[in-house]
């Protein structure tokens, strides 16, 4: 298995629609960068949040999942409460390709801030919006700026292909839409 350099990823972005919308370069301009880096992309939130709230005091319970848990954010900003998370997505559409595994890492202008970004790795086959979860562990209030990078991602190539990869066996998150909630 090896890492992928910017000319593999932007390969395949241009031809095979891995990412889209693509952007071949670091995208600055006064906000947190996005686009094709050394060994990687870096990958925008959209303004499209799910804040968790206790409003309701309902059980976050990941098999029988109430919608009540959260709030609706659109906006361009998005403040997370002290200890608390918000569900999100990324503005990219992915396509991974079946020889290919692929790892998301958060941003360090975030990291620095006590915001974790934590997604599970994109798999082999896997097509969608990626769902993020976005963690402030700070005991203040924190912003997140929708339309700017948020994470990056590592793309692995392996050896061979696996026998099943994602589609394969129909995976439950499968051409996911927007943020996307527990499936079980």
């Amino acid at each position: 298995m090896s890492i992928k350099s910017d000319r593999w990823i932007r390969r395949m972005a241009e031809e095979h629609g891995m990412i889209e919308p693509f952007h071949p370069t670091q995208v600055k301009n006064g906000n947190i960068s996005y686009g094709l880096s050394s060994y990687g992309y870096d990958i925008r939130v959209a303004p499209e949040f799910k804040v968790f709230t206790n409003v309701h005091s309902v059980v976050v319970d990941p098999k029988s999942f109430d919608d009540r848990s959260f709030v609706d954010v659109h906006s361009n900003e998005c403040i997370i409460p002290p200890n608390s998370f918000a569900l999100a997505r990324t503005e990219e559409y992915f396509r991974i390709p079946r020889d290919t595994l692929v790892v998301c890492l958060g941003k360090s202008t975030y990291a620095r801030c006590g915001i974790i970004v934590n997604v599970t790795p994109l798999e082999p086959t896997w097509c969608g919006y990626l769902t993020l979860e976005i963690s402030n562990t700070t005991p203040l209030p924190a912003k997140i700026y929708g339309g700017e990078g948020i994470a990056q991602l590592l793309f692995f190539q392996g050896d061979e292909e696996p026998e099943v990869a994602y589609a394969d066996r129909k995976g439950k998150y499968m051409n996911q839409q927007g943020v996307t909630l527990p499936k079980l």
